[in-house]
């Protein structure tokens, strides 16, 4: 798999791994928070515009994986984490997790949905630690756009600083 930041030729390819992956979350998230598709085309090109940098995944030329990561203070965002469905748990997402560790020399937060028990788990695997629900929404409303609703529904996740070699060291 090469991995390599995506392309405005790519967004096609994007919208499409998103939101084939974010089928997952249909009948898990409240029902309230889910739509159809997941990510709109528009909303994919606006998170664009406020500064997510996608990298992508690439098998034999074809996209299986994307992740974004963006910078918003003092922090580094992990947003948009999705690997196609017939690709999930092949490495494609850990691959792409180091990669955009290795990208950064801020501290590294991540956002999601409580109920994605199987992302909130991904996490903890590489060293990521689920922030007190005390310093949640505070986070969320400090570093994230979204709604009141979505802070009740989300986690947030806390993988330190990484050092050298893009592994996360709790500071």
């Amino acid at each position: 798999m090469t991995i390599r930041p995506c392309s405005p030729a790519d967004f096609d390819d994007v919208y499409a791994v998103v939101n084939d992956a974010a089928i997952a979350y249909r009948g898990v998230i409240a029902a309230d928070c889910w739509t159809e598709p997941y990510m709109p085309a528009e909303e994919l090109q606006h998170e664009i515009e406020v500064g997510v940098r996608f990298w992508g995944g690439f098998d034999n030329g074809q996209l299986v994986g994307v992740m974004g990561i963006q910078e918003v203070a003092d922090v580094a965002l992990i947003r948009h984490a999705y690997t196609r469905t017939a690709r999930q748990g092949t490495g494609v997402g850990t691959a792409l997790l180091a990669h955009l560790q290795a990208q950064t020399d801020r501290r590294i937060l991540i956002g999601t949905w409580r109920a994605a028990t199987w992302a909130v788990r991904f996490y903890e695997r590489h060293g990521f630690r689920l922030v007190p629900e005390s310093e949640k929404a505070a986070l969320l409303r400090r570093y994230w756009t979204v709604s009141a609703r979505q802070i009740e529904e989300s986690v947030v996740l806390d993988g330190g600083t990484p050092d050298r070699s893009g592994r996360p060291s709790q500071t």
